[in-house]
């Protein structure tokens, strides 16, 4: 048995959480499996883990192509993994050179001890040619970018100018940024607050808080009692957006997991209705709602199906944050980048053509749709609206900040996001 505080034992938790991504399945169901497997994990093998795996799959583009010069034949998934990890170790931690491949050995022996030693000679075999596996690295798109070869086609095309820095932005570990809940703090007691408590942040143009180096929730002075939120400063840009005056209907209609709609709670006295098609997502709302002090109706629907849940009360203002690829935010979940294929953004696409036709006859003559997505994909954000726009005679673009639309690419301050925002004649 590996020591749980060791290196060896992390990099194997490690690699089975890689070796599930590489079957198909979801980066963070994965995760919530391991840690219900091991609720005795210490604070400190918990992170080590973690970082391991979501580093490996920022970077799997790269451990991909150097392993297709390595292996001469298949190695069983979880083997296989466990060289990703180790790769990207060694040239994150290049000082630790030797401990990680002993330790990596370590791993292979408690997962399958016959093949220690082909783990042992393709990383010794990777050390003593860096610099030819570097140029495989540079010389594969995918890898020298860490995204997918059909992902940085369609950001060339759309962002010729700014394609390179919204990769670089993807694969950057996100910031942690808070908001400030209005009805319970300010942004200067908070900020002094949080400086007391030895945290260093600087505050964006839209009041959220940026931390320089993330914490647990656990160490923020004020999130129990309901004071701040952890929310991307991207995404606090919607309440802001929508034009909320009090009094006014509300609709925010793939809500979970509520931190929009808790934002517009703080914001204005508005009568908000959330809905939610999981049922336990619907939950983490109803518990985000009572830890700020909020309260308004939750309930779980597809918006689709109108029938289902308007009780014929057109709205005056809709928050329409449909699913979608996620691509602006998949240095959060760096499986994404890999799962993905182009046909899904097709799919996606159609969901959300559908959620808009639906939710139109909703909305009051004279009132605002505010459309976004946290995709960097033309196909979901501007051709969408643009399509959607050409099918409703009564839909007008409103600009917002004197620009048609704002899309947000990954970088330093926020993940990636788009809005749009489409008035009902009166």
């Amino acid at each position: 048995m590996l020591p749980i505080d060791s290196l060896g034992y992390s990099l194997a938790r490690a690699a089975e959480l890689v070796a599930a991504v590489l079957e198909g399945a979801n980066l963070t169901d994965a995760w919530e499996r391991a840690l219900k497997a091991n609720p005795g994990w210490p604070d400190a093998t918990r992170g080590a883990v973690r970082d391991l795996a979501w580093s490996c799959l920022r970077a799997y583009g790269r451990g991909d192509a150097v392993l297709r010069d390595l292996l001469h034949k298949p190695l069983p998934t979880e083997l296989h993994a466990l060289l990703l990890v180790a790769l990207n170790r060694l040239e994150s931690h290049p000082q630790q050179a030797h401990t990680v491949v002993d330790q990596t050995v370590d791993a292979a022996a408690s997962l399958i001890p016959a093949l220690k030693g082909v783990i042992n000679g393709v990383l010794r075999n990777c050390l003593r040619n860096r610099d030819a596996f570097a140029a495989t690295v540079e010389a594969d798109l995918a890898a020298r970018y860490r995204h997918p070869a059909w992902w940085i086609r369609r950001l060339q095309q759309s962002f010729p100018d700014r394609w390179e820095a919204a990769l670089a932005g993807g694969n950057m570990h996100p910031p942690m940024a808070l908001r400030v809940n209005r009805q319970r703090a300010d942004v200067p007691s908070t900020t002094a607050a949080l400086r007391e408590a030895g945290l260093s942040l600087r505050e964006l143009d839209n009041g959220a808080l940026v931390l320089d180096t993330p914490v647990a929730v656990t160490a923020l002075p004020g999130f129990a009692e309901g004071r701040l939120s952890v929310q991307d400063a991207g995404a606090q840009w919607a309440a802001p957006w929508l034009g909320l005056e009090a009094g006014q209907r509300v609709l925010d209609a793939c809500a979970a997991p509520g931190g929009k709609s808790a934002h517009i709670l703080e914001t204005a006295p508005v009568e908000l209705l959330a809905l939610e098609l999981d049922p336990m997502r619907t939950q983490r709302i109803r518990d985000n709602f009572a830890r700020l002090g909020l309260a308004a109706p939750v309930r779980t629907a597809d918006c689709r199906d109108v029938e289902a849940w308007w009780d014929g009360r057109p709205f005056d203002r809709i928050l329409a944050d449909v699913p979608c690829s996620a691509s602006g935010v998949a240095r959060r979940h760096p499986d994404i980048k890999w799962l993905r294929r182009p046909e899904d953004i097709r799919r996606f696409a159609a969901q959300q053509a559908d959620i808009l036709d639906a939710l139109w006859p909703t909305l009051a003559r004279g009132g605002r749709m505010l459309y976004v997505t946290c995709s960097v994909f033309d196909d979901e954000n501007s051709r969408q609206i643009a399509a959607f726009c050409a099918r409703h005679d009564d839909a007008r673009r409103i600009d917002i900040d004197g620009q048609p639309d704002r899309q947000f690419l990954p970088n330093a301050d926020h993940d990636g996001f788009y809005y749009a925002l489409v008035e009902k004649a009166a």
